[in-house]
């Protein structure tokens, strides 16, 4: 797992972990606007890494891997960190292992473990397979149909495309089964004070489930919407408005 830095001369230290199906430069665009206030942390996860040739592991496997690095690099601590979607499982593993010490943590529309069947979690694997291993086919004016409410551009889905034929058929199972699946301690207890959770009011509905879990988890929550977006749209299409977000946590009384 590569881990790319930016502005390592600023004190506070913020970690961002990208969704599914795009590469650690998803966040190109809000690089730019905090690299000067922030010490920018932004891995290339194992099987979305265009620099190393790998699989994906799990989500346990990545948090525990970020810890490792945090504690060994930034005197385990980190003012922030963000995940969107897949990310946003990272975060909450993370949150719950409590081996690190996070200020404030944000969780995009993050994807919680199924309280299901494990029948019935094979079941949707494979049909989440089947969509993307499709979309590698089909293009990614597919996908965009199937999981996005926002309109990209002919460079955007060209750089879904990609990613698709970067990506192993392993990756693809294990991205969705791990992250519909990951193991939680019974007892998710965080040390962190301010925990936000984000989502666009396109995904409402298909997040109901994540919201009731994360309430539960970590009640101290602080859940915000985002008018007018699809799924994981903020960094890429508002990236002002991300940033915005991420100083309105960071220069918050948690940090004092």
């Amino acid at each position: 797992m590569t881990i790319h830095e930016f502005g390592n001369v600023n004190k506070k230290t913020v970690v961002l972990i990208h969704p599914s199906l795009v590469m650690w430069d998803y966040f190109e665009y809000v690089v730019p606007l905090l690299e000067k206030k922030y010490h920018l942390v932004i891995p290339a996860l194992p099987g979305y890494d265009p620099d190393v040739k790998s699989d994906y592991t799990s989500v346990e496997q990545i948090a525990h891997d970020m810890e490792d690095w945090i504690i060994a690099n930034n005197g385990g601590e980190a003012d922030c960190v963000y995940g969107c979607s897949m990310g946003g499982s990272i975060v909450v593993r993370m949150l719950a292992d409590d081996r690190i010490k996070i200020r404030c943590a944000v969780i995009d529309g993050g994807i919680t473990p199924y309280q299901l069947p494990r029948i019935i979690t094979r079941f949707i694997a494979v049909r989440d397979f089947l969509m993307i291993y499709l979309g590698r086919l089909g293009g990614a004016r597919l996908l965009e149909k199937a999981f996005s409410a926002d309109e990209y551009s002919e460079d955007d889905l060209a750089y879904i495309e990609k990613v698709l034929r970067m990506i192993s058929p392993k990756t693809i199972w294990r991205t969705f089964d791990s992250c519909n699946n990951y193991a939680m301690p019974e007892q998710s207890e965080t040390s962190c004070k301010r925990i936000e959770y984000w989502l666009a009011d396109a995904e409402i509905r298909a997040r109901r489930l994540d919201i009731r879990y994360i309430r539960k988890a970590f009640p101290q929550t602080v859940f915000r919407k985002v008018n007018d977006l699809g799924h994981g749209g903020l960094a890429v299409l508002r990236p002002e408005a991300f940033a915005k977000g991420i100083d309105s946590l960071t220069f918050s009384k948690y940090h004092n």
